[in-house]
């Protein structure tokens, strides 16, 4: 941009930007006349003849003008004038006084001035410059306020919790919106020493523990808060539970703010906030990640997925992809899940080669004739059939997809070369009563018999990970209970006292990636488990109640629940570990570590073999014999109608 593009751009001022600049330039000339009578008083003239005063006038006020075009002072909104509009202001008057010097220097050398002229001078202009702005703003949001409240409609009332940045972002947000639809009666902070304070002239009136009282409170001065507004992000899951419970006895609904990136600026957006979903119930503390390890283990690096449409598989290609692997090979038996996540992978990534590979993991002639084309370095085995009941009632597909699939993915991998397959893993397999429990347990039997092996003769490491429920996955209660709410209800549940582990997709992949490090990393961990640490178990009959209260209904009252009888294979309560198994530290938050016994590979290898036999030929006797064979634990259930058994 040459001097006369640069002149022009800077002449092209809309009408509203002529009057701001036209303020500015007579502010500049009025500060200067100050700050001579504020130095010298009547004796004015005594420094500067009139003639030589008003020259100096114009000299200022000219370079004032120059230096307001040049750093775009005039685009300023006054209705939204704030810190970076004072900061601003603060330079145009820095640069202005700067120039003049220079020029007085250069004029006079400074001598009729005095020396404390420049600096009152800078503080007068800046003075000028910012006070109409921020007092224009004040008049306008109290007007604002004055409107608002004047305006026809009923506002709801709410109690915002949490005392802190966001809180004071969507106050001031919420009152430059011409039609708000809220409107705020206090805060609850998380410290004591916030009570008693304004934040954005809204009182914190008490502390969260003080739900009860501030409400009786409100309701007293004819003030009551028909909603609850969360303000924090990550806030803890019990105290996001403990809010939803005071909160429905009080009669009121539970929310949070959008997102720190939603607000919009200007008037005329609305701002609405959002429901409190079921990960907030649950949610932890975000766990610390050495994401630094986990783009070294996969970037650059061949990488191969089964079950990759699956809840757990698609959250690894996603959060895989994202690493810069050099190839992610897509395998599932599911065409529609295949076709969906090769779809989101290659929009995520255009550039990373994912082929998408339809085939079952069950068919080990297929798996390793694609192992040895594909060449993978790094293998995620997400593949199984997962749903409780079902494996039940179909024991030979369970343990041919659960068994044999993961010994035929760990025998190509073994066949070609792979550094190190990671076993994705559930709580079910501990003191397993179910199908899909044991057979999940002796998946990990045949994956920790092969680490040890590979420690005597070298070869792929294999890292199984093992966690609980995850949120909103297929087949997991979450998704039910919405479908059976959004009906009318009832809300089935199995038995009143039936806990269950839950965690997010998001954090149980990233935990996996993390364990994948640290199996990888370390050789003193052959044969180990990795378990996610999981919180608190939850009681289902609880979070179907709470995620009823979240939809605005009352347990029992407008959505009933109904306790079906556990399921064969089910258990009331889950575990992470065997009492048998000892635990070892890691040196990562959020993964804890079980040493199970290990049992000879030639062994496990022989049985699984006789498995695929029994399957093969539909005895079931045979099968459930070697099951209990490798796994004395398993205690199965006796009560199966042979019927709806699968041939």
């Amino acid at each position: 941009m040459n001097f006369g593009q640069w002149v022009r751009s800077r002449l092209h001022i809309p009408r509203r930007g002529w009057i701001v600049f036209s303020h500015d330039v007579i502010m500049a000339g009025i500060s200067f006349v100050l700050a001579l009578f504020l130095r010298v008083g009547d004796e004015v003239f005594l420094y500067f003849p009139p003639m030589i005063l008003v020259q100096a006038i114009i000299i200022f006020t000219a370079i004032a003008a120059v230096t307001f075009l040049a750093t775009n002072l005039y685009r300023g909104v006054w209705r939204y004038a704030s810190l970076p509009d004072l900061l601003a202001i603060l330079r145009a008057a820095t640069i202005t006084i700067g120039l003049f010097l220079l020029v007085l220097f250069l004029w006079t050398r400074l001598e009729p001035m005095p020396r404390s002229v420049p600096f009152i001078n800078w503080l007068v202009l800046t003075a000028l410059l910012g006070g109409p702005r921020f007092l224009y703003r004040t008049s306008k949001d109290r007007r604002m306020d004055v409107k608002l409240d004047a305006e026809a409609g009923r506002k709801v009332p709410v109690l915002l919790v949490g005392a802190g940045h966001e809180a004071a972002i969507f106050i001031r947000a919420l009152r430059g919106e011409t039609q708000r639809i809220y409107t705020v009666v206090g805060m609850l902070a998380e410290k004591q020493k916030r009570v008693g304070h304004q934040i954005q002239g809204i009182p914190v009136l008490g502390t969260m523990q003080q739900l009860e009282q501030v409400v009786r409170r409100l309701e007293r001065e004819g003030r009551y808060p028909e909603r609850l507004i969360l303000t924090k992000e990550g806030m803890d899951g019990a105290t996001v539970r403990s809010m939803l419970d005071e909160a429905s006895a009080l009669g009121m609904t539970l929310a949070r703010l959008p997102r720190l990136t939603e607000f919009k600026s200007g008037t005329g957006d609305r701002i609405e906030v959002r429901p409190v979903d079921v990960e907030d119930l649950l949610g932890r503390p975000q766990t610390p990640l050495d994401r630094d390890s986990m783009a070294a283990l996969i970037a650059g690096r061949r990488v191969f997925v089964t079950g990759a449409g699956g809840s757990i598989g698609s959250e690894l290609v996603r959060q895989i992809s994202d690493f810069g692997p050099n190839q992610l090979v897509l395998l599932d038996a599911s065409e529609f899940n295949l076709y969906t996540i090769e779809g989101e992978t290659r929009a995520r990534h255009p550039h990373l080669t994912c082929p998408a590979v339809l085939a079952d993991v069950r068919d080990g002639q297929r798996i390793l004739r694609l192992f040895r084309r594909y060449r993978p370095e790094l293998v995620f085995h997400a593949a199984a059939l997962k749903h409780v009941p079902l494996v039940e009632l179909n024991p030979f597909e369970g343990m041919m997809t659960n068994v044999i699939g993961t010994a035929n993915v760990a025998d190509a991998c073994v066949d070609t070369g792979v550094s190190a397959m990671v076993l994705i893993s559930t709580d079910k397999a501990i003191n397993p009563t179910s199908t899909m429990g044991v057979s999940k347990r002796i998946a990990e039997r045949y994956c920790q018999s092969l680490d040890v092996q590979r420690g005597r003769d070298g070869g792929p490491r294999f890292v199984t990970v093992r966690f609980g429920n995850v949120l909103g996955s297929t087949g997991s209660v979450v998704p039910l209970f919405q479908k059976q709410i959004l009906a009318g209800g009832p809300v089935t549940v199995t038995h009143p006292d039936m806990k269950r582990y839950f965690m997010t997709t998001r954090e149980a992949v990233e935990l996996v990636l993390q364990a994948s490090v640290l199996g990888v990393r370390r050789d003193d961990l052959e044969g180990r488990i990795f378990v996610l640490e999981m919180g608190e178990p939850v009681r289902i009959r609880d979070l179907a109640q709470q995620m009823i209260r979240l939809a605005g209904l009352r347990p029992d009252v407008d959505i009933a629940i109904d306790y079906t009888g556990i399921r064969p294979g089910e258990k009331l309560f889950e575990e992470l570990f065997q009492d048998s198994e000892a635990l070892v530290p890691t040196d990562c938050q959020g993964l804890l570590l079980a040493a199970p016994k290990i049992t000879d590979i030639a062994y496990v290898q022989d049985a699984i073999g006789s498995m695929a036999k029994a399957c093969a030929d539909a005895d079931e006797a045979r099968l459930m014999a070697l099951v209990r064979t490798l796994v004395p634990e398993y205690q199965g259930a006796t009560e199966v109608a042979p019927k709806m058994r699968s041939a």
